[in-house]
């Protein structure tokens, strides 16, 4: 005998139709925001140090998100005899106040492994960093270090140097800036598209933590040549402190994507 279906069968399989509007919807992909991404890899970067590690600390959005997430792990107890160098006066607060031991290279002039964001980063791991201006502390902490990982989102990957049209900065000294920019203009003559400006804050010259000064090259099509011979040149003019290409200098980039998956790229 057919067993009659009841009320309660029939809702508790409303999708057994073949009726196509009954199927089950498919949802959207994940779409991240930027800011979403710059912590998915900052946490995914955090599960490479171990405990007893001197820990670079790099500055900036992406590494603000690292920071937390150290501070997090280190109160758990997951993570233990930390100690961290921080690259710029800011990175310095925010770690003092999330209760992370500082230290500096002083007493430390070997680091485990730093952790910091990036402005561009190449195909040879090549990068632009310091439009915020902690360049100088950043490459002395970052060139220290046995690991340097880079933590970015994808937005960040780039065919050459300078190619996102956003600017390679320099440091230099205040004393007779127009002069040094006259320099760096003269360096890059050739250059199609090629222009430099000292950089402002609130209608003032940007200071560094160094009290230095900050010069914004701007490349229409990116940096073309030998970086290495570029980079000499430019630390050769008298007044340059340095400058915000890191050549061969990281080891791993942890790049998030819009969709949420993580990338790991290894030197």
């Amino acid at each position: 005998m057919r067993t009659a279906m009841t009320c309660a069968q029939t809702l508790n399989n409303p999708l057994s139709s073949t009726n196509p509007h009954l199927l089950p919807h498919k949802p959207d992909p994940i779409q991240l925001t930027q800011e979403e991404m710059k912590r998915v890899a900052a946490y995914r970067a955090a599960d490479m140090v171990v405990s007893g590690m001197v820990v670079g600390l790099g500055t900036g959005s992406t590494a603000a998100h690292f920071i937390h997430r150290l501070a997090e792990l280190m109160h758990k107890g997951s993570l233990k005899d930390i100690i961290g160098i921080p690259t710029s006066l800011k990175t310095e607060a925010h770690a003092i106040k999330a209760g992370i031991p500082l230290s500096t290279l002083n007493s430390h002039p070997i680091v485990d492994i730093s952790i910091d964001g990036a402005d561009e980063v190449d195909p040879q791991f090549n990068l632009v960093k310091g439009r915020g201006g902690s360049l100088f502390r950043e490459k002395m902490i970052e060139g220290a270090s046995r690991k340097f990982v880079v933590i970015v989102d994808e937005t960040k990957m780039v065919a050459c140097l300078g190619g996102s049209g956003l600017s390679v900065p320099v440091e230099i000294v205040p004393f007779s800036w127009k002069y040094t920019l006259s320099k760096i203009e003269k360096l890059f003559k050739d250059e199609t598209g090629f222009s430099a400006r000292l950089r402002v804050d609130q209608e003032k010259p940007f200071e560094t933590d160094n009290g230095n000064y900050i010069i914004e090259m701007f490349f229409e099509k990116g940096v073309s040549g030998d970086l290495n011979e570029v980079s000499d040149r430019l630390l050769r003019l008298t007044g340059v402190i340095e400058h915000g290409m890191f050549l061969d200098m990281a080891t791993n980039v942890v790049v998030a994507k819009t969709d949420g998956s993580v990338i790991i790229l290894n030197k």
